[in-house]
């Protein structure tokens, strides 16, 4: 496991902009194209990871979703808490699953970065999304793991290339 001060120093092994793209395979076998990419960034005190997914749909529309987080040392080694909100006094902290909001962290373990999103539906089902980050020759291998009450829904992987 890294000390603190060793993982932030970790993370600018990872920094800069990656793309790639998948093919996702729908229920009925049918597949959409996504491009995708991923901005990594070294602060002083943590790190920002920005990324976007584009869907192409059949009928030529293109639907983009980014997200923006940064992430900050969480006093475990190896370990980081979102920064995704302010409170009321002004210090950065994580959002509240119990209000729908997805509460995330993020860990560097071995050459991985992996991100970890938990949403809490309004029935009470639970939803994990786990992104990994893997350092590899020539960019990131990426694999996304998406589980609803611990049950695999969605698993995505692919290449990201440095930029």
């Amino acid at each position: 496991m890294l000390l603190p001060l060793q993982a932030l120093a970790d993370i600018s092994r990872f920094a800069g902009k990656y793309t790639g793209s998948v093919e996702i395979v729908k229920d009925d076998g049918d597949t959409d194209p996504r491009d995708m990419s991923v901005e990594i960034r070294a602060m002083k005190k943590g790190f920002t990871i920005k990324w976007t997914a584009t869907t192409e749909k059949d009928d030529g529309r293109r639907k983009t979703k980014a997200y923006e987080v940064e992430f900050l040392p969480s006093g475990r080694n190896g370990v980081f808490s979102a920064a995704m909100t302010r409170n009321v006094f002004g210090h950065s902290v994580p959002l509240n699953p119990m209000e729908g909001e997805p509460f995330v962290w993020g860990r560097i373990t071995n050459g991985t970065l992996t991100v970890f999103s938990l949403f809490i539906h309004p029935n009470g089902d639970y939803e994990m999304q786990q992104y990994d980050r893997t350092l590899a020759d020539g960019g990131l291998d990426l694999v996304y793991i998406s589980r609803l009450n611990g049950k695999p829904r969605r698993e995505l992987a692919t290449f990201l290339t440095k930029q």
